[in-house]
């Protein structure tokens, strides 16, 4: 891949994969409490954005699958190991609630550079940065404050 701009479309789209398998593995820890329901809605909600962030990555290049979603798909296997050995609510899940903050902070970044990139490149013009980069301000608050009522949890003194 020899263009900057498809090569950073790719990494936001492993980014995204990995996202959307670390709220699966949440999503399925916890069957009927409202951390499902949570990550479930967050599923819907960026694999929306993942499908925009294809159609804007056809008309950049017509790239093969990238290494990069692979990569991606294990690194949230490696995860689900501290996951799976973590109490209900504890560190495991804080970890990963923080991972998920951050990479929507990544993606209003990615909204941001591409606002300002399709001003000089048709390639990504046309879209509504605007409301991306709103809705991406919207999920990393709904995530952060998940994130601190597991911290709660997650850092109790031992009794």
């Amino acid at each position: 891949m020899s263009d900057p701009l498809a090569e950073y479309l790719h990494d936001h789209l492993a980014g995204s994969s990995f996202a959307v398998e670390l709220l699966t593995t949440l999503r399925d820890s916890y069957k009927g409490e409202p951390l499902e329901t949570f990550a479930s809605e967050l599923i819907a909600e960026i694999t929306k954005d993942q499908d925009l962030l294809r159609r804007i990555i056809e008309r950049t290049e017509k790239a093969s699958p990238d290494l990069k979603e692979a990569a991606a798909w294990l690194a949230e296997k490696v995860s689900r190991l501290k996951l799976r050995h973590d109490h209900k609510k504890g560190l495991g899940t804080f970890e990963a609630l923080e991972t998920l903050a951050l990479g929507i902070l990544g993606k209003k970044s990615l909204w941001q550079a591409l606002a300002v990139v399709s001003q000089m490149d048709a390639r990504v013009a046309g879209f509504d940065y605007e409301h991306l980069i709103a809705r991406a301000h919207e999920q990393y608050a709904k995530v952060e404050a998940c994130r601190l009522q597991v911290a709660l949890q997650a850092f109790l003194p031992a009794a």
